[in-house]
């Protein structure tokens, strides 16, 4: 063997060891990967396939597996003629349609308020963002006490005010959902407070110094000024607060139980209720899916419009 040859084999070997290394690290990526993957089937994946095949079934979970039988359609017939569910449906869609516009308003006049004309910002947030970080089976029991009709604060502080018949809060049908709605509220400004002093503190401060040069007034900069630099800021938390709206379950079950008389029955309540109540787990999936494609309708429309925005 010459000096080429033993060369070239030198040179052959050195090539190889570089692609059995790469061809190992692959392996060994794929080897990482594949738990998060086996995960990903194991607990999304066969309960999205499991869940979908049972809201076309008909299935009592006490009596195994055994127990389910193919229905068909019949379950989500049976939502267009189920008085509960529309009124949970149309309970949902109130709730959202209240809460979001509600909280984001009074978040953005706080926020405002709090980045511009407040000292001692920092204590101010924390104490803002305390209620949306807690328990809300606390919450809500706290608020139950502060709705009570004889001895609540609430109504006892109405009656200093003068007002012979306050509302009996979570006791009465027509304000059942008001309840709700305001305790949602609470729970939430402080989030949305967070996410508006982050969109304050991205706007040039020249802007309104120039409108001070021009002889603006607050209002006028507020309008001209702070809600259009805040407008995706204010896009993102419409979206994801009505998303997150559809959602609602602890103070209804907590507080309500979804009454009196169904006044205050949201989607997902009404969806566990049908599910370990009532054991019908096939049409508490079939409500399921209604609801995942109402938030997904949303998820869809917030995507699409948050491209628009990046594209202008």
């Amino acid at each position: 063997m010459n000096l080429h040859s033993i060369a070239a084999a030198r040179a052959g070997k050195g090539k190889r060891k570089p692609a059995l290394l790469e061809r190992n690290e692959n392996l060994a990526g794929f080897a990482f990967l594949s738990l998060n993957l086996l995960g990903y089937i194991v607990f999304k994946l066969v309960p999205i396939v499991m869940a979908l095949m049972l809201s076309f079934s008909k299935w009592n979970f006490i009596s195994g597996i055994g127990g389910i039988r193919i229905t068909g359609l019949e379950n989500y017939r049976k939502l267009f003629s189920d008085p509960v569910f529309i009124t949970s449906f149309f309970n949902t869609i109130m709730y959202a349609v209240a809460m979001v516009p509600v909280s984001i308003f009074l978040a953005l006049v706080m926020g405002v308020i709090l980045n511009e004309y407040v000292f001692g910002k920092g204590i101010l947030r924390l104490a803002f963002y305390m209620p949306y970080v807690s328990s809300m089976v606390a919450v809500s029991m706290i608020w139950m006490i502060l709705y009570l009709p004889s001895y609540g604060p609430i109504n006892n502080f109405l009656r200093a005010l003068g007002i012979d018949k306050p509302p009996r809060w979570i006791s009465a049908s027509n304000t059942s959902l008001l309840s709700i709605i305001i305790v949602g509220v609470w729970q939430s400004l402080g989030y949305n407070i967070i996410i508006v002093l982050a969109g304050l503190q991205g706007i040039s401060r020249s802007l309104y110094e120039s409108a001070d040069i021009d002889g603006a007034n607050i209002v006028r900069k507020f309008f001209s000024i702070t809600i259009p630099s805040l407008s995706g800021t204010l896009f993102f938390l419409v979206m994801i607060s009505f998303i997150r709206s559809f959602q609602v379950f602890t103070p209804v079950q907590v507080m309500t139980q979804g009454g009196p008389g169904n006044s205050s029955s949201v989607l997902v309540f009404y969806i566990y209720q049908t599910a370990f109540h009532y054991s019908d787990i096939g049409y508490a999936t079939a409500m399921s899916w209604v609801l995942f494609l109402l938030v997904f309708v949303f998820t869809i429309i917030r995507n699409f419009m948050m491209s628009r925005a990046n594209q202008s």
